[in-house]
C-alpha cells in the first residue's frame, strides 16, 4: 500500500487535480486499490477531495483558483 501511495502523491504533484479514475490509468494500478490509498492519504491530512461538479483529488494546500497559474 505504501508503494501505491507514494506513486499517487507523485502524480499529483505534476498536477493541479485529477480524477481518483485517472489517477489509477496513469500509475498503473486498479481503481479499486487507488480509492483505498487515497482514503488513507485523506485520513493522513497529505491529500484532499475537491467537488467541482464530480470529484477529484488534489496534494492538500495546493490552491486551485481559476484563472491563476501556480508554480
Amino acid at each position: 500500500m505504501e508503494e501505491i501511495k507514494e506513486k499517487i502523491l507523485a502524480y499529483l504533484a505534476g498536477v493541479s487535480k485529477e480524477k481518483p479514475r485517472v489517477v489509477a490509468e496513469k500509475i498503473g494500478v486498479k481503481k479499486k486499490e487507488v480509492d483505498k490509498a487515497v482514503s488513507e492519504l485523506a485520513k493522513e491530512g497529505k491529500i484532499e477531495y475537491l467537488y467541482i461538479g464530480t470529484s477529484y483529488i488534489t496534494l492538500a494546500g495546493k490552491d486551485h483558483t481559476p484563472g491563476v497559474e501556480h508554480n
